[in-house]
């Protein structure tokens, strides 16, 4: 038997009087999830266990088995393992996004989704600026700081804080002092830095400053085939998720025209997938789509994203003797813009039938899985 988990990040939402009171899942028109709910089993996933900040992050190192509250130090480790990046006795590593932020408040936690490219210039020359501590390119306005003889620190994330002043969210504690120096720098590198100039000559948001948050050190996770006697495989397009993959011992499968974005390749995700159930016996493929139209607050992009979701997953389905689920990681609400902790929907192909007819969090709420803890989910979908 070979295994594959669907993961349309941030997918799930809340009932939208412009949709007529129904959630994107609801709304939208997805044959393909329907149909591994209505074949198979539903159930409610509690991804972000209490106290702990609902991100990405958390919910997928769950979702993967591992429990936060031992694994997960922090967002910066765990991309900084993606990117090659190792950390030394003492280091701290910080996601670093580019943003935008103008009079005081945070206007794009993205920096108008500046691309890969141009990070790569801005970072470069805030890198020379920064003395000991270095800064690496990763993918468009997603980055990685890294902080020696460090102690961690208080922080907020960028998405979290759209439309507020950022004064009241600036680093707090331990590196606050170090963390403060490399924002202001980078306002000064980047106030009139080529790549700026350029942007603004093409009406695109300009990257203001750097913003570090979620520092942790090295965490240590449990090889995935020693867990689970099974060869695992993770499809992502953000460094996340392929560094818990390379810390967990499992193949990182690269996928050409995988952005990231709204614009990335759906098909050639399913495709590549199943291919690699030739060498493999699971994986997991994350899409990162649906959260940042959520992010945005656009309901028709959440849609669409969705919808071309699930379209790919046909691919997948028509494969034999694999057992499928589909599931968001965790909110990403239209109305907040940003993560809930809120239980999710998941439905398994392959598990039995229960009495639901449709893929969404209402529908999903009566399946017979009930409520399950997401660090015990891949034992019950591996179940025999």
């Amino acid at each position: 038997m070979k295994y594959v988990i669907i993961l349309g990040d941030g997918m799930a939402d809340e009932p939208l009087a412009e949709l007529g009171g129904k959630t994107p899942l609801e709304y939208a028109d997805i044959p393909n999830m329907d149909k591994i709910a209505r074949d198979g089993r539903c159930g409610m996933l509690r991804t972000v266990p209490d106290g702990f900040e609902p991100g990405s992050d958390v919910a997928n190192l769950s979702i993967l088995g591992y429990d936060p509250h031992t694994a997960y130090t922090g967002r910066g480790p765990l991309e900084a393992a993606s990117m090659g990046v190792t950390l030394r006795d003492g280091e701290v590593a910080y996601r670093c996004n580019l943003v935008a932020v103008r009079d005081g408040v945070m206007e794009d936690f993205n920096a108008g989704h500046i691309s890969s490219a141009e990070g790569v210039e801005l970072l470069k020359d805030l890198d020379a600026a920064l003395g000991d501590v270095r800064v690496y390119p990763g993918v468009g306005y997603r980055n990685l700081m890294v902080v020696p003889r460090a102690l961690g620190a208080e922080t907020t994330a960028p998405h979290d804080i759209v439309g507020r002043s950022v004064g009241d969210y600036l680093p707090r504690g331990g590196d606050a002092e170090v963390l403060l120096d490399c924002i202001e720098r980078s306002r000064e590198v980047f106030a009139d830095h080529p790549v700026n100039r350029r942007r603004l000559q093409e009406g695109k948001t300009p990257a203001t400053e750097v913003w570090p948050w979620s520092g942790g050190k090295k965490p240590s996770l449990a090889p995935f085939r020693e867990k689970y006697g099974l060869a695992g495989g993770v499809i992502s397009a953000v460094d996340l998720l392929n560094g818990i993959a390379h810390l967990a011992g499992m193949e990182v499968i690269r996928v050409p025209g995988a952005t990231g974005f709204l614009d990335t390749d759906y098909e050639a995700k399913a495709r590549y997938a199943v291919d690699a159930l030739d060498r493999l016996d699971f994986v997991y493929m994350h899409v990162e789509a649906p959260d940042e139209a959520g992010h945005m607050g656009s309901i028709e992009e959440k849609v669409r994203a969705i919808e071309r979701l699930d379209e790919a997953i046909g691919l997948v389905l028509d494969r034999p003797e694999t057992t499928v689920a589909v599931l968001p990681d965790h909110p990403t609400p239209i109305r907040c813009k940003t993560h809930t902790a809120d239980p999710i929907p998941f439905a398994i192909l392959g598990k039995g039938r229960d009495s639901v007819q449709a893929f969404s969090e209402r529908e999903a709420a009566k399946g017979s899985f009930g409520l399950v803890q997401a660090p015990d989910f891949l034992s019950l979908f591996f179940s025999k």
